[in-house]
């Protein structure tokens, strides 16, 4: 019954995320080409989490900075689902570095990938699968049937943006004078380490591209969950690595903008 109710879940959300985004981009049709761009622009402008990222992640950076393991503690626990309590200044590190190089993906690349292929109208319908994800898509007691149905359309929609996104990060580490070739040796070793068939093709890339050991063991709902880990301690990690992962993210940002940009151009033109 509660995976039924999460099929349905599933379904009105995305019934009503797509009629109210396709009621507005149909509206401002009406009102000529500049009110539809500038429609477009800002429905587009929120669908996109770089900002957001590197905000929230450089603010645990900051307190990590300043000695305040309390605050950076308490920073980290906005932007990840485990329970941030067990962790040293270095676990809330990894923590963050982890957050942006998984939602590199999901959160900037994935949607620029889908508003490429399908304009703002795909873009939100996206956007609602992977919030329903982020919402009910856990596997605890609350949620381990109802979330299924979410979690399982997330795991699809993202698959190819998640490894687009991993390569993307790879050549931003080449561009960005990283470790590019150790980032491509990573991501092929350790891009299944990961319950989820998304979450390490990130992670590994970046994991390579900073000589960094990401993943681990980690504590969800008073519960240890083992996990294995992903990349090599080439060495320890420091709070300036959250500062290198969100460059490596906008680079990545960067080139994907460039090819939605001429995909879409095509798709318009055609």
């Amino acid at each position: 019954g509660e995976r039924r109710a999460g099929v349905l879940f599933v379904c009105l959300v995305l019934l009503v995320t797509g009629s109210v985004a396709g009621a507005i981009l149909w509206i401002s049709r009406l009102g000529g080409i500049w009110i539809q761009t500038v429609v477009e622009a800002v429905m587009t402008y929120y669908l996109l989490a770089a900002r957001s990222l590197r905000d929230e992640s450089m603010a645990v950076c900051r307190k990590l900075e300043a000695g305040d393991t309390e605050g950076a503690r308490y920073a980290v626990s906005m932007i990840v689902g485990r329970d941030t309590k067990p962790l040293s200044e270095a676990g809330i590190a990894r923590a963050a570095v982890e957050t942006v190089a998984e939602n590199a993906s999901d959160g900037v690349i994935a949607p620029l990938f889908y508003l490429a292929i399908g304009g703002p109208l795909l873009g939100w319908l996206y956007k609602a699968v992977n919030t329903m994800d982020s919402m009910v898509g856990y596997k605890n007691d609350k949620y381990l049937h109802f979330g299924r149905a979410a979690a399982k359309l997330d795991d699809l929609v993202n698959l190819i943006p998640s490894r687009l996104a991993a390569l993307l990060l790879i050549v931003s580490a080449y561009l960005l004078r990283y470790d590019g070739k150790n980032a491509y040796r990573i991501w092929r070793r350790d891009r299944r380490n990961h319950k989820s068939p998304n979450s390490a093709q990130t992670e590994s890339a970046c994991a390579g591209a900073l000589g960094l050991r990401l993943a681990g063991d980690a504590w969800y709902f008073g519960k240890l969950v083992p996990k294995p880990y992903i990349g090599d301690e080439i060495h320890p990690i420091e709070p300036q690595d959250i500062r290198r992962v969100n460059r490596l993210m906008y680079g990545a940002a960067g080139i994907m903008g460039l090819l939605a940009l001429a995909v879409r151009g095509m798709i318009l033109f055609l």
